[in-house]
């Protein structure tokens, strides 16, 4: 008589849970599949007794602006489904990974006309994001995610824990982002508007056609001194 496994296999919702993707302080990512049409999902799970209440206020504003959003290049939030304990949020999974990693496989400068297929993309996210007063607040390669490993790929703004709605004129002064990423204004703790989100946007732009970020540092004074050897010509 064969012994039984005493493997079983998870389940979240409609979905069988698989191999994990990645994890944070306060949360894992999983991938997934629909039990019935098998539809590939990415389930971030979310330690609700981990969160202060700041964190608790980011995390329901990341899912209103996900629940109230469909554009092709921001991913998908298919369905929020609630446990003691966790919130599992179903989002649309990318097979490509995301944007760091896709600069990495290519060891270098990425070509013109891809760089340009990419960047389009994010402007076409972004486009998106304005019209509805957001302001992501954390753009960088690692919170932009791919659909496969081509160069046609497609493009989705993901990770809006640090977004929020901003009104035309209003300003935001709280300090968030990530420091080679962060536009000057908030790094002087000044207050700004959705136009620091375009200086991330340069610095990605910069990283994908020389291979490396505009800036280097340990801290937030070294960061911003420009390398004496930066030359980049698109042409």
């Amino acid at each position: 008589m064969m012994a039984q496994s005493s493997y079983r296999v998870r389940s979240v919702g409609d979905y069988v849970v698989g191999k994990q993707l990645g994890s944070g302080s306060f949360s894992v990512v999983w991938h997934a599949r629909h039990k019935v049409h098998g539809t590939e999902v990415a389930i971030k799970e979310i330690l609700t007794g981990k969160l202060n209440k700041k964190l608790e206020e980011s995390l329901m504003s990341e899912i209103d602006i996900l629940s109230n959003i469909n554009h092709p290049n921001i991913i998908r939030l298919h369905e929020m489904i609630k446990e003691p304990g966790k919130i599992h949020l179903v989002l649309e999974y990318c097979k490509g990974g995301d944007l760091s990693m896709f600069i990495q496989r290519r060891q270098g400068r990425i070509p013109k006309s891809t760089s340009l297929h990419l960047m389009q993309q994010l402007a076409a996210g972004l486009k998106v994001l304005r019209d509805n007063q957001i302001i992501h607040r954390d753009l960088k390669p690692q919170n932009l995610l791919l659909s496969s490993n081509e160069d046609n790929s497609t493009l989705k703004i993901a990770d809006f824990g640090f977004a929020r709605s901003l009104q035309p004129r209003g300003l935001a002064e709280t300090l968030c982002g990530s420091p080679l990423y962060m536009a000057p204004e908030i790094m002087q703790l000044h207050k700004y508007d959705a136009k620091a989100d375009l200086w991330s946007v340069g610095a990605i732009l910069f990283q994908l056609v020389t291979g490396r970020t505009p800036f280097t540092g340990n801290n937030q004074i070294q960061v911003y001194i420009l390398p004496s050897d930066v030359w980049v010509s698109m042409i």
